[in-house]
């Protein structure tokens, strides 16, 4: 069974592209081939991530990020079984 992820996702609950549910199940983004951990928010149909830079915040609090345009490739990672 095969899950489609939406076009667009964010980690920001004021974002309208937050989605709990799917955040807590775990997805991957692969970015021009790289696995990448630090994405913030992704666009498949437009081909950009957005991650932070840095340790810079902005003047609310909340992270500075600049926007990578590239081949977006989100999955759900395979959850982690006991041993």
């Amino acid at each position: 069974m095969t899950e489609t992820l939406p076009d667009r996702l964010s980690n920001n609950p004021r974002s309208p592209h937050y989605n709990e549910e799917l955040l807590k199940r775990g997805v991957g983004i692969r970015f021009n081939g790289a696995e990448k951990n630090t994405v913030e928010e992704y666009c498949v149909s437009e081909g950009w991530i957005r991650v932070a830079a840095g340790r810079t915040l902005d003047r609310k609090g909340n992270p500075m990020t600049i926007m990578l345009r590239g081949t977006v490739e989100p999955y759900l990672r395979a959850p982690e079984t006991p041993v």
